[in-house]
C-alpha cells in the first residue's frame, strides 16, 4: 500500500508541475489572443490540461519505466513517453466529448506539448538530481574531516 501512495503523491506531483508550466503557456496565449472563449479563462483552461496530462505521462512512464531511474533514459527517450501520454490525454478527451469527439488537429498539439513537457522535466529533474549530488557529497566532507 505504501508504494501504492508514493506514486500516487508523484503523479500529483507531476501533474502539479505540468499545471504550473502550461498555465503560463495559457497566460501567455491569452496575451496573444485575447480573452477566449467558453466559461473559463485560456489560463485556468491549460492548467487543468496540463494536469491531467502530467498525471497521465506519470502513468505511462510508471508503466513502460518502472525500473529506471531518471539518470538511466534518454532525453528523446522521455521525450517520446511524453508523446505518447498526450497522445493518450487525446484520447481520453475525444472518447468523452460525445458526438464527433475533439478535432483531429488537437492530438499532434497535444503529444508536442507532452514531448516538450516531458523533456523539460527531466531537465528540472537531472538538475535538482546533481544538486543534491553536490549536498550530499558536501555534507559528506563537513561530517568527516580529514586530518590534513
Amino acid at each position: 500500500m505504501k508504494r501504492w501512495l508514493l506514486r500516487l503523491r508523484g503523479a500529483i506531483g507531476m501533474g502539479l508541475t505540468w499545471s504550473l508550466g502550461w498555465f503560463v503557456v495559457g497566460l501567455v496565449f491569452r496575451l496573444l489572443v485575447g480573452s477566449g472563449t467558453g466559461d473559463l479563462p485560456f489560463p485556468i483552461q491549460f492548467g487543468v490540461v496540463g494536469f491531467l496530462a502530467g498525471v497521465t505521462f506519470s502513468g505511462v512512464l510508471g508503466v513502460v519505466e518502472r525500473r529506471r531511474g531518471f539518470d538511466q533514459m534518454s532525453l528523446l527517450r522521455f521525450a517520446g513517453w511524453g508523446v505518447l501520454g498526450g497522445f493518450v490525454l487525446f484520447v481520453a478527451f475525444a472518447l468523452t466529448a460525445g458526438p464527433g469527439g475533439e478535432p483531429l488537429y488537437f492530438a499532434p498539439l497535444f503529444a508536442a506539448a507532452g514531448a516538450g513537457s516531458a523533456a523539460g522535466t527531466l531537465a528540472v529533474a537531472r538538475m535538482a538530481g546533481g544538486r543534491e549530488s553536490l549536498e550530499t557529497a558536501a555534507g559528506t566532507v563537513e561530517r568527516f574531516p580529514t586530518e590534513d
